[in-house]
């Protein structure tokens, strides 16, 4: 009798031990692609600020960049780099309607043609405040996960400008893996009077991860547009045309995806990297 309960325990916890789950990766793994079908070269890949090799090494142990506060805080925050350079202001036309133009033309490589096809001014009643102007500007880049991540879009804050912008960069926040939507740059142009410059690789935003375990460091490499993914993208793109509050959709998109979506893009610096690693 007693030998019987034995193996029925013993055969219990083999079940056990045979449905535990795989132990994670050390690392958590994000996946960055540029969507578009135009210029999307232009687009450079996200940098991690820790790595920035303008930073001298401290004399001290004491110095700045070996504080683990700073450490922990730059090791998941990536800045994105600015892809052109283009000095943007507002004007009004002859039916006093508020428009964008371009500054100048010595330091814009933007045509007129096709800045107006990446430039977006909202209407006023999409304005946080009816004084301060919004502006999108097309930033054509998804980032995903397989693993619980959120992703958090915020002004480039290490960054010392010269030319400061006129304004504050509006962020956001949301779940990379279930709502790997395409970016948007919005600005809320709070002194319509100047200009807004860019110049190309300077940060344009950062992205900061927050991940289910954050002891976890962060990979992060460029992913593969594959079917699945895009019929996934297909599925939540568009969505603000039809409902609002699309917080409320998070846990669906989640229930919905596929159980495997980040791939990583193949290239030949890889390839050769792997083969030589053989």
């Amino acid at each position: 009798m007693l030998s019987r309960w034995k193996d029925r325990f013993a055969a219990l916890g083999q079940r056990d031990e045979q449905a535990e789950p795989a132990k994670p990766s050390r690392f958590c793994e994000i996946g960055w692609l540029v969507d578009t079908d135009q210029a999307g070269l232009i687009y450079g890949a996200p940098r991690p600020i820790s790595r920035k090799p303008s930073r001298e090494a401290p004399s001290s142990s004491k110095g700045v960049n070996h504080c683990p506060a700073v450490i922990e805080m730059e090791s998941k925050t990536f800045e994105v780099p600015c892809p052109y350079d283009v000095s943007l202001r507002l004007r009004k036309d002859e039916q006093g309607n508020l428009k964008i133009a371009r500054a100048d033309t010595e330091n814009t490589t933007v045509t007129l043609k096709h800045l107006s096809k990446i430039v977006h001014l909202m209407g006023p009643d999409r304005w946080r405040d009816r004084r301060y102007p919004v502006v999108q500007i097309n930033a054509p880049y998804r980032f995903l996960s397989d693993e619980l991540v959120w992703m958090n879009q915020v002004p480039p804050y290490f960054h010392y400008r010269e030319e400061q912008w006129p304004g504050l960069l509006i962020g956001g926040r949301f779940p990379i893996d279930a709502w790997p939507r395409i970016m948007m740059w919005a600005f809320e142009w709070r002194s319509p009077d100047k200009v807004l410059t860019f110049k190309r690789g300077e940060p344009w935003f950062y992205l900061r991860f927050e991940t289910y375990n954050p002891a976890r460091p962060i990979r992060m490499f460029e992913a593969e547009m594959t079917p699945e993914l895009r019929r996934f993208c297909q599925s939540i793109d568009g969505v603000t045309n039809y409902v609002d509050q699309t917080m409320k959709l998070f846990d669906e998109a989640r229930s919905r995806r596929p159980a495997k979506l980040l791939v990583r893009a193949e290239r030949l610096e890889t390839k050769g990297q792997d083969q030589a690693a053989e």
